[in-house]
Formats: C-alpha cells, structure tokens, sequence
C-alpha cells in the first residue's frame, strides 16, 4: 500500500458515514435512566398538563369582576371564605362578593376566574380583604392543558433526552420511554511498539493511550464501549480481533495500523472480509489525515491515527456526531494569535481558554499529534475550514468543547 486511494473532505466523510451506520433497535426504559438517551419515538400527552388550573401566586382566588375599578384608593371589600389547601381539592364554591386564600399551585375553586397577589391585599380582621389592584380574567393563572393539551406531542422522535426533558415527562405521568439502543462500539489498538497499561515499556514501546481515551470518549458518547487485547502487526491475529469485535459490536474503532508503511495492513486485511466496503482511506484534514472508514456487511469499521490526539480529534469530527444525539457543546470565543492553515485541508486545533474582561480568548496549542499533555490543556478545538487560509488574531471563532 503506497498511497491514500480514497481521500475525502469531512464533509464528503460525514455523508459516507451517514449513509452506512449500523441499524439500531429500540428498548423501553425507565424515565430515571433516559438522561442522553435518544427517543424511538415521538411522546404523546396522556393528559393535559396542568391537570387543572392552578395559581401562579401566593394570594386570593376570586371573580375578576369583583376587583373591577378598584384602587389604592377604593379598594373592593370582600368577603373571606377560608383557604386553599395545597394538593386538595378544594370544596369552597366562590360566590359574587367572595374570596378565599390560595397558594402558588394551588387548585382554583369553582366560580373563580383570576388571583390576585398578595401584595395588592389586605386582610381586615377575620371576615374582609381589601383589594387594592384590578385583576382581569385568566389572570395569575396557568389553565388545565396550557402548558400541554392532552394527545399533544411532549417531544419529537430522536430527540436527546435532557433534564427539562424528564421533567416535563414526569409532569405527565409518563414513567418509561421507549429509546434507541446504544450502538456498541469495540476498540482496538495495534502496533508492536504498543504495550498494555501496567506494562514496563522497552526502548522503543509506548503505553496502550487509546485504549484509555477511546472507550472514555464513546461513554462520554453515550455508546457502550468494548476494549479488546492489543495486536501486533501480525495479518492473521489482526483478522480475528476484527472479526471478533465485528461480530460483538455495530462499531469498531481500531487505531494506528492505518498509516502509510510497511507494517501497515489495517486496510488491507479489512478489505479482506466479504462484503467489505471502502467509504474512504485518508482525510483532508489536519490532524488526522491517515483516517479511513470500511463497512463490513452492517458494521462499521473506522481506522484513526495511532497519534492519540488525532485520534481523539477524528473520533470527535467523523464518529460522535453519529453516536451522540447530543448537540455539540460550543461557545464563541476570539482568537488568542494568529493561526496558519492550509487551503484545501481542514485543520483542527487545540485550543485553551482565557478570561479577559468580558471576552473568552481561545490560544492555540501548537505542537506534534502525539502530545497527549496537548490535549489535557486543551478545552477544546477550533477548526479551520478548508476554504480557509487560516485565522487572525482576535478573529471570532467557535470552539467545540472536548468532552
């Protein structure tokens, strides 16, 4: 293998990819545990929600009408009739004339239509409120079925469950949800010079990094992450640990081996499967050209830069935004120097950040791809389209946050 064959943009990368994920199946878990989860399917209202309409304000439930041209100056005088209690139901019928106390959430009690604040009130002695303030109907109040009617959509199909998500399920009573599966996703490291984590490294070995950082980066994905042995560069063995991961996995990651060289055969033992199919062998980008991609059969096998910074980097670029439902987590911040780009190749940069004043200063982490003290600084990447020809100092830009 002398060359890249198949070389793409990240665009054209994203596309191959999109059009050869592996089909998922969907389970039904409990609302507990649906945090980052993506829907299956689109969630209904079982109900309305509110179930009934409630106050908004600690304060007196009342018929608008009583309150009509009243002032500080000439208050309306009512009667008081007692008072809410918070999770009941309330068994007082509110006559023209009459009031009664309620509290923030409260249930409104028939022949109301308004709340007045409190602090438009006063209490004059045990039978009388004096209201200072004008109320119209519907005010200070959220009605039954506002916030959701019943048979509305809660939330669309593939939507990435967050918080406020659980939330407004819980309000509706939904217990469980029905959730794509989590892609399965094995990862490989190969190479003779690598070594397992706990092993004394020879001259000329390197500790197994990706392994580490790999299956950290598809948990954080909210994938389920399989770490297999190392493999040397030996065709035979890396032909098993393949098949093996295939047949257990949707996704295999498999890093270094996929480099120009002689010892390099990653490509051509996947190529070696039935159905293998070649998406592309290399990228324009920088760092991370050496990325390829190959589907075999349902799976998808993806080879990154043995360089754990290129290959953390590529994994966030061409993998993530397939296994992650979640947007990705961005912020604008200006550029801390200047930063040289080829034109034709997108190029990714490391960046930390700086406070200053009222502005987040991004400051690029130059250096060679295999520094993982790099990537431990870096907050995140900035990445420089290949239409570019690089960025100025105290350009906006946009970084995207390395999880």
């Amino acid at each position: 293998m002398g060359e890249f064959f198949k070389v793409v943009t990240i665009e054209e990368a994203l596309q191959l990819m999109a059009l050869s994920l592996p089909g998922r199946d969907s389970e039904t878990i409990a609302l507990s545990n649906g945090l980052g989860r993506e829907l299956a399917e689109a969630v209904y209202s079982p109900e309305p929600i509110p179930s009934f309409t409630r106050s908004t304000v600690d304060g007196y439930a009342v018929r608008a009408e009583d309150t009509f041209g009243c002032s500080e100056s000439l208050p309306a005088f009512l009667s008081y009739q007692g008072e809410i209690p918070m999770g009941k139901t309330p068994g007082l019928i509110i006559e023209p004339g009459q009031c009664c106390w309620i509290p923030t959430g409260g249930m409104m009690p028939a022949g109301t239509d308004a709340a007045v604040m409190v602090e438009y009130t006063e209490r004059l002695g045990d039978d009388t409120v004096l209201v200072y303030k004008a109320v119209g109907p519907g005010d200070h109040l959220m009605h039954s079925g506002e916030d959701a009617a019943q048979g509305s959509m809660l939330l669309p199909q593939g939507q990435c469950l967050r918080p406020q998500d659980l939330g407004l399920l819980a309000s509706a009573g939904i217990e469980e949800v029905n959730v794509k599966c989590s892609y399965r996703v094995g990862i490989i490291s190969t190479g003779n010079e690598i070594v397992a984590l706990g092993t004394d490294p020879q001259p000329g070995q390197v500790r197994d990094v990706n392994s580490i950082s790999l299956a950290a980066a598809v948990q954080s994905a909210n994938a389920i992450a399989k770490t297999y042995p190392i493999v040397p560069d030996d065709r035979d063995m890396l032909s098993k640990a393949v098949s093996a991961a295939c047949e257990e996995n949707d996704w295999v990651l498999m890093s270094g081996g996929s480099s120009i060289g002689v010892k390099d055969m990653t490509l051509e033992v996947l190529m070696s499967f039935p159905q293998a199919q070649l998406l592309f062998h290399g990228v324009a980008a920088k760092p991370g050209k050496p990325t390829m991609a190959v589907k075999i059969g349902s799976k998808l096998v993806v080879g990154l830069p043995g360089h754990p910074v290129s290959a953390l980097t590529m994994f966030g670029v061409v993998c993530k935004p397939f296994l992650d439902a979640k947007s990705p987590q961005q912020l604008t911040a200006r550029a801390g120097a200047n930063i040289a780009s080829q034109a034709g190749r997108d190029d990714y940069v490391a960046v930390y950040l700086e406070k200053r004043e009222c502005d987040w200063i991004a400051q690029p982490l130059l250096g060679k791809s295999g520094l993982m003290s790099i990537l431990a600084q870096a907050y995140g990447y900035i990445h420089i389209d290949h239409q570019q020809q690089g960025i100025y100092r105290g350009e906006t830009v946009l970084v995207t946050r390395f999880d």
